[in-house]
């Protein structure tokens, strides 16, 4: 007896508006192919066909829990996206956005057009720039022990001594750079047009052990005031314990709920993920809030 088959599903990168041309040469999600453009009433949604094996409801919530799957997936979907952003201003959506077929997609674009076009709307011609400011854990260290120095050599007093004076150090050097970091954010907001302050890095995750995170955030700014932005960034150089880390541009990740979060002229947004999260059901989730499940 012969099953038949269960046709593939449809992966959801982004939405974005009408484009001329077509996506980079050599763009590809997460099958290894490039996706499709999925033109409806005004939209385009970027669409890739992925086996029900793999990302139906329930073998989804299970991949979920993969965490080399979930990476291997997210850098496809970043990839897509990233591709997108050299052509247009694409709103992503998060990752493991599944419908069952085209009808599904059309109503996950139908039922979530009004906020689709307002996010669309604030995002066209702008991208996302992110800045971290760091507290160099070197710098804050204090005197040490000399190498070859016996555990013994040290009295009670002056290891205590020593352990204050490194704490105070390190106090001192997340002060200077929550102050850098303070003043940057400032100058930041008021130039572009949108903010979004993400929690602190944790060192372990970022593999760089050496820096404590002090200030974490994301700006949306126009493609035509990018260099200024830049340039901005770079008057903040590297000094006195606190490291200056710029990224992107990106597509706008942190920011794609703004057309919930902030009314036009806000100039906040409220906090996003500042890449693709998954979504533990495997349901197709955007700013328009319509969901056609992969089930």
């Amino acid at each position: 007896m012969t099953t038949t088959p269960t046709p593939p599903l449809r992966y959801v990168y982004a939405v974005c508006r009408p484009f001329g041309g077509v996506l980079p040469e050599g763009a590809a999600g997460i099958t290894g192919e490039p996706p499709r453009l999925l033109h409806h009433d005004g939209l385009v949604a970027v669409v890739d066909a992925v086996p029900a094996e793999e990302f139906d409801e329930g073998p989804l919530r299970a991949r979920l829990e993969d965490l080399d799957w979930l990476s291997a997936t997210a850098r496809g979907h970043d990839a897509v996206v990233a591709s997108l952003t050299a052509v247009t201003s694409p709103l992503p959506l998060r990752l493991a956005t599944v419908c069952r077929d085209d009808s599904g997609v059309r109503r996950l674009l139908d039922e979530g057009r009004d906020r689709f076009v307002r996010a669309l709307e604030r995002l066209y011609g702008r991208v996302e720039w992110g800045v971290k400011v760091h507290a160099r854990k070197e710098a804050t260290a204090g005197p040490r022990t000399p190498a070859g120095s016996p555990s013994g050599a040290v009295g009670g007093r002056e290891y205590l001594r020593r352990r204050l004076r490194e704490r105070d150090g390190r106090e001192e050097a997340r002060r200077r750079a929550e102050a850098v970091g303070r003043e940057l954010h400032a100058r930041l907001s008021a130039y572009a047009e949108a903010t979004a302050v993400h929690p602190p890095q944790d060192s372990r995750l970022t593999g760089d052990a050496d820096a404590v995170n002090v200030l974490n955030a994301a700006y949306l700014v126009p493609r035509e005031r990018a260099e200024g932005f830049v340039a901005l960034v770079g008057e903040v150089a590297d000094s006195d314990g606190v490291r200056v880390e710029l990224t992107g541009p990106w597509a706008a990740y942190s920011f794609a709920g703004i057309a919930e979060a902030a009314e036009p002229g806000t100039g906040t947004a409220g906090p996003e993920p500042s890449g693709p999260a998954p979504e533990a059901s495997g349901a197709a989730s955007g700013p328009g809030g319509a969901r056609e499940g992969a089930a």
